[in-house]
């Protein structure tokens, strides 16, 4: 199994600190909300007793980053999830919550997969460098959740003479990249 397949292991330290066991160094849980964002799976035990602790920290990251007024999670999204609790054995809420993910994460690959075949801008010189710029962008935009294969949306209008139209293509990618160096 590849090392970035295996969840990567955080041990919590009597202290309090995570400690990174493939890096042998320190972290914040906006370390490991990067390490998310990037597509790694995480998991994070306490060093004493061994207990899985993961659950707890990614409730607590997502409860700063709401805090913070990043706020993803509508309120009465909020609402029905803690009537989950007060069903009794959790309810459907865990596998409804579960299948969604799942088909957001399967249909937006599907839309990439098709977009990246129809895309006629796949034979223009540089596309790939295009492509990954706007992959890094949209991950940037939309947290990382489900952008993998992603190329964007609107495609140029196509003009009569040939000349004008790759003119076009250059000057929005130069665009594209100007905007992109601002956000890092």
């Amino acid at each position: 199994m590849a090392e970035q397949d295996k969840p990567l292991l955080i041990k919590r330290y009597a202290s309090r600190r995570l400690y990174n066991t493939e890096t042998s160094d320190y972290v914040t849980l906006e370390d490991i909300a990067g390490f998310i964002r990037d597509g790694r799976e995480v998991q994070i035990v306490d060093l004493k007793t061994g207990d899985d602790l993961t659950r707890q920290y990614l409730l607590q990251i997502i409860a700063e980053h709401e805090s913070r007024g990043e706020n993803v999670l509508p309120v009465n999204v909020l609402n029905d999830l803690v009537r989950s609790y007060m069903v009794p054995g959790g309810g459907v809420m865990p596998q409804f919550l579960q299948a969604s993910f799942d088909m957001l994460r399967d249909s937006q690959s599907k839309m990439m997969e098709n977009m990246n075949a129809m895309n006629p801008m796949a034979q223009i010189p540089g596309f790939e460098a295009m492509k990954a710029q706007q992959e890094a962008f949209l991950k940037a935009m939309t947290g990382g959740f489900g952008t993998a294969g992603w190329t964007g949306g609107a495609q140029p209008e196509e003009k009569s003479e040939g000349g004008e139209d790759l003119d076009d293509i250059k000057k929005q990618l130069a665009e594209l990249q100007e905007k992109l160096s601002k956000m890092k």
